[in-house]
């Protein structure tokens, strides 16, 4: 098992509250699980999700992968200290969905003083891989008063 990352830990019901009036709650998704050093959730392929050919948008496959990889930044700092910031954020769609769940796992490849890197999978129904995407954050320290 590996060692806890998080310098704060949420619950998945405490992350979906965060998630309420935003667009990831239109677009349905919702936090699963939150592991030792990954946070996965899922969102559900239907009319808000998909594209005019039937399949996931790509771009909604970046919101869900920038949500999970934005709340796994912000788990693994001092947020009483700093918060962290999109500063990049890629796709590789590999594998196009046209039905049930798309499944988000966001894992951390580097944590840095002042950026992280994370790594997020999505994966179809059956398990397979349908894109990689990876999420720069900027660590930014709060104003002094």
């Amino acid at each position: 098992m590996n060692e806890p990352i998080w310098k704060s830990v949420a619950t998945p019901a405490q992350l979906n509250e965060l998630n309420r009036n935003t667009a990831a709650e239109f677009l349905g998704i919702e936090v699963t699980e939150v592991g030792t050093d990954f946070i996965r959730g899922t969102m559900p392929v239907n009319e808000r999700t998909v594209q005019p050919m039937g399949l996931v948008h790509g771009g909604v496959n970046v919101v869900l992968a920038e949500t999970l990889g934005s709340m796994a930044a912000n788990m693994a700092v001092d947020t009483q200290k700093y918060f962290c910031v999109g500063q990049e954020v890629n796709a590789n769609h590999l594998r196009g969905v046209r039905g049930g769940l798309v499944t988000a796992t966001a894992r951390m490849r580097y944590l840095g003083r002042t950026s992280q890197v994370w790594e997020i999978e999505l994966c179809d129904e059956r398990g397979r891989l349908s894109c990689i995407s990876r999420l720069t954050m900027a660590v930014v320290a709060h104003a002094k008063s």
